[in-house]
């Protein structure tokens, strides 16, 4: 019988006992993680997100997932005939673009999710910002980020005003693992599109989360050579604004990390979703992977 496994089973032992002192630390902390970009398109890295996952919760943590979903918003869109548009890094969002948005995130990209999670034998579950009053929002005013005194309107994009973080606290004491679509809700019960990095964000300040891991299609943060910057302070960061280094889809994603940063949760990373076990690696080894973001 030949054996099809290259890893010898004293290598196997040896990686599960260096990952030992990890699984202590992070035992019983909340691990909030933005799952979006090719990570949640590739079949492979979808499976081997959702058996990461399972592991974290087996081992005593309670990981949150917040889900993003701009290439199946964009697939829908053009079944339709309409053509996105961003601003800023920002999807606009008039009423019809908004209908697509809430059945493609609260639907099909939520339920898809929940499924691989739990074929992977966990216990997903789920929500939305309207589920247990969790994200209550406003219209965003979004200024210019060169001239303040103007403004765009984006449409149906929200500014989170609070997260009620009863119902994830809920689910977590129960076993559960809450996967989150953002969307939140106004006070006249309008539905709003959210950015998932900022979701994100806010949700692992106030759950008071050891970390906040936002997978992307980059290694992390790059300097204008194309460089990864492994170790980013709050000053580096806003250097790195000022001249342009960081502007796109990348604004609201280190915007909201460096906000959580500051607001208390203890690590936050930018790691490449296209790398399988990204999750693990990040987690569960001492290798220096993708960008951490510091407060100071």
């Amino acid at each position: 019988m030949t054996d099809t496994n290259p890893i010898s089973a004293e290598h196997q032992a040896t990686i599960l006992a260096k990952a030992l002192p990890y699984i202590r630390r992070f035992h019983g902390k909340t691990i909030v993680i933005k799952y979006g970009g090719n990570a949640m398109t590739d079949p492979k890295l979808q499976a081997d997100f959702a058996s990461d996952v399972v592991l974290l919760k087996l081992v005593g943590m309670n990981p949150v997932v917040v889900h993003g979903g701009g290439p199946q918003i964009e697939t829908a869109l053009n079944r339709l005939g309409k053509k996105g548009e961003f601003i800023q890094g920002m999807r606009v969002t008039d009423a019809e673009t908004m209908e697509v948005v809430e059945w493609v995130l609260a639907g099909e990209v939520q339920q898809d999710i929940v499924g691989l999670i739990n074929q992977a034998g966990g216990k997903a579950v789920g929500l939305t910002g309207r589920d247990g009053g969790l994200i209550h929002a406003r219209k965003l005013k979004m200024t210019d980020n060169k001239d303040p005194s103007k403004e765009y309107d984006v449409g149906q994009v929200g500014d989170i005003i609070g997260i009620d973080p009863s119902v994830v606290k809920a689910l977590q004491d129960d076993a559960f693992i809450p996967v989150i679509s953002p969307i939140g809700f106004g006070e006249n019960n309008e539905t709003y599109n959210i950015n998932a990095d900022v979701v994100a964000a806010k949700l692992a300040t106030v759950l008071s989360a050891e970390k906040l891991i936002l997978l992307t299609n980059t290694p992390g943060v790059l300097d204008k050579a194309g460089q990864l910057l492994t170790d980013l302070s709050a000053r580096q960061i806003d250097e790195l604004f000022a001249d342009g280094t960081i502007s796109g889809g990348m604004l609201p994603k280190i915007s909201g990390a460096l906000d959580a940063a500051k607001s208390g949760v203890n690590t936050v990373h930018i790691i490449d979703g296209r790398v399988p076990h990204a999750l693990l690696l990040e987690i569960l080894t001492d290798q220096a992977f993708g960008t951490m973001i510091r407060s100071f």
